[in-house]
Parts: structure tokens; C-alpha cells; sequence
């Protein structure tokens, strides 16, 4: 899959493999095993350099459905480049992202789970009114 996907971005380009290659910093041997499906685990840091001259990202190679931001007319705002940049520098590796990534979506998912019992609670609370009425 990111083997296609980084084959499709080039082609969209217009760039060679070997241009693809010396854009990113990497041999053309090994970008064309990654294309090839043959290289299935490259390094975030290998993704980030193929992914700059692709106006891509990191998280489209890795399988996201939607194509990069760029390509949505939505260009990712130099704060992100700098902190995944750090981020890849600094040894971040694709599981590392990707657990990341899943630890976030956990969180949002438990906090709209305690989103909704705290609203169910209050409705309760609101909804257990006691009248009682005296006859003399």
C-alpha cells in the first residue's frame, strides 16, 4: 500500500524514480523496492523524505483514506512540519506514530463516553424530582 501510493503521488507529479530518488535523499534501488512492495517497512524518517517532495505526508503513505492536505487545498501549517519533523529526527519510528495515534483516538473515545455519563447523570438528576402532596 505505501509502495502505491508513493508510485501514484510520483506519476501525479511527473517525476522519475530516479528524480523521486535524489529529491528525497534516498537511493533508487531503495525507493523502488518500497514502490514495489517489496521494502514494506521503510523508517518514518525515510517516509518523511519521500513524502516533502510528494507535497505529501507521512499519515497518507501510511494507509489514511484521504489524499494529503495539500491536495485538498489545505496546506499543513509549518508548527506540524516542525513538530513531526522533531518528531522523526528525534527517532520517532511509523509503529511509535501509529501507536501515538491510536493512544489519541482512545482518549477522545473514552472522554465522549464519560461526556455522555456525566449528560446521563445530570439528566437523572434533573428528572428525580420527588412532590409530595399532604391532604389535612
Amino acid at each position: 500500500m505505501i509502495g502505491e501510493r508513493i508510485k501514484s503521488l510520483r506519476e501525479k507529479k511527473g517525476y522519475s524514480i530516479t528524480k523521486l530518488a535524489d529529491l528525497a535523499g534516498v537511493s533508487k534501488s531503495y525507493l523502488s523496492y518500497i514502490e514495489r512492495n517489496m521494502q514494506n517497512n521503510p523508517s518514518l524518517k525515510v517516509m518523511a523524505k519521500i513524502a516533502a517532495p510528494l507535497d505529501s505526508n507521512i499519515e497518507y503513505l501510511l494507509g489514511e483514506e484521504h489524499l494529503p492536505k495539500i491536495y485538498e487545498d489545505e496546506i499543513l501549517d509549518d508548527e506540524w512540519r516542525s513538530i513531526i519533523k522533531k518528531a522523526v529526527d528525534e527517532g520517532m519510528s511509523k509503529g511509535d506514530f501509529q501507536a501515538l495515534k491510536d493512544l489519541v483516538r482512545s482518549n477522545m473515545w473514552k472522554e465522549s463516553l464519560q461526556d455522555a455519563a456525566v449528560s446521563s447523570n445530570e439528566k437523572k438528576k434533573t428528572s428525580n424530582i420527588i412532590i409530595l402532596h399532604i391532604d389535612n
